[in-house]
């Protein structure tokens, strides 16, 4: 099973709207998701008419692709370079860290991670080992 950045079991991001890549409604991964569609975050206003500006429209429906369009407060696995992107530009959406794929934090740090977190209320660091 895949996990999520806190390295527990990687749970489901959205099943209403569906989002993932596999469309299986978790944020997992594979070689094949070039877009790397890791990352579970809630979507605001502000950063879907970010997203639309960016030249991908995630609020308009597109009934071929049973896409229904999202809108404020859905959660969608959203391509990591897309939320960095958002970050740089100060639109950053809110994530979910238990729906957050662990690759993400190969590019996010821990500490950027837990600032946008919805979910970071029972995270624990791990304890430096005393040697």
């Amino acid at each position: 099973m895949a996990k999520n950045v806190l390295g527990s079991d990687l749970l489901v991001c959205s099943a209403d709207p569906m989002t993932g890549f596999f469309r299986n409604g978790k944020c997992e991964t594979c070689g094949d998701d070039t877009g790397m569609h890791t990352v579970c975050a809630e979507m605001t206003a502000e950063f879907l008419a970010f997203s639309k500006a960016a030249g991908n429209d995630l609020s308009t429906p597109v009934p071929m692709y049973r896409f229904p369009g999202l809108n404020p407060g859905d959660r969608w696995c959203l391509c990591l370079p897309r939320w960095l992107q958002a970050l740089q530009a100060g639109a950053a959406p809110r994530i979910f860290l238990k729906a957050t794929h662990i690759s993400a934090i190969e590019h996010i740090s821990m500490d950027v991670l837990l600032e946008y977190a919805v979910d970071a209320d029972d995270y624990v660091p791990d304890d430096p080992v005393d040697d």
